[in-house]
């Protein structure tokens, strides 16, 4: 398959987007947990020169100004069955909302599986379009984000919802 990558800068440091064919396959921070060897990204391209990373771009963009809450962009992250199901229970979660673990596992039918749920976001390849940093603690608390807390206290105060924000004492 064709495999290749670009880089984009963002708000949020340098994204790294790769794809196969005509479908996102991976999204990456710089100091991403788990990013893929440099040699599995397949060639560089610059954005410009390629439709789907230049619509990616665009919508990236447009997200992080706070002008898009969903993307729609095709998808196609490598995963087994279970993870699969995981993600596609993150992508429902909707802007401004989050879930935990817990409750994912609970919706997948085996509650005492919230430690694999986990695992599963960890592994989630396609940050951001894949909204993993919506899955909190149970006790609501930020937990592991693969580009980092702040990071994810930064999508999740962008998604803030208005009033929520005006409440805020800080």
């Amino acid at each position: 398959m064709d495999t290749r990558h670009t880089v984009i800068d963002s708000g949020l440091g340098p994204l790294t987007l790769v794809a196969r064919g005509r479908a996102l396959s991976g999204l990456y921070f710089a100091d991403h947990v788990r990013r893929p060897a440099e040699e599995a990204l397949g060639p560089r391209v610059p954005a410009e020169e390629d439709p789907l990373f230049a619509e990616a771009a665009e919508q990236l963009h447009d997200y992080l100004a706070g002008r898009r809450r969903h993307f729609a962009l095709p998808l196609a992250p490598e995963g087994d069955t279970f993870q699969h199901a995981v993600w596609d229970l993150v992508k429902a979660v909707p802007h401004g909302g989050t879930t935990t673990y817990g409750a994912i596992a609970e919706r997948l039918g085996t509650p005492r599986l919230a430690q694999r749920v986990g695992q599963a976001v960890g592994a989630n390849p396609l940050c951001v379009l894949v909204p993993c940093h919506r899955v909190v603690g149970a006790d609501n608390s930020l937990t592991g984000y693969a580009g980092g807390l702040a990071r994810k206290r930064a999508l999740l105060t962008l998604e803030e919802p208005t009033e929520v924000a005006a409440s805020r004492l800080f």
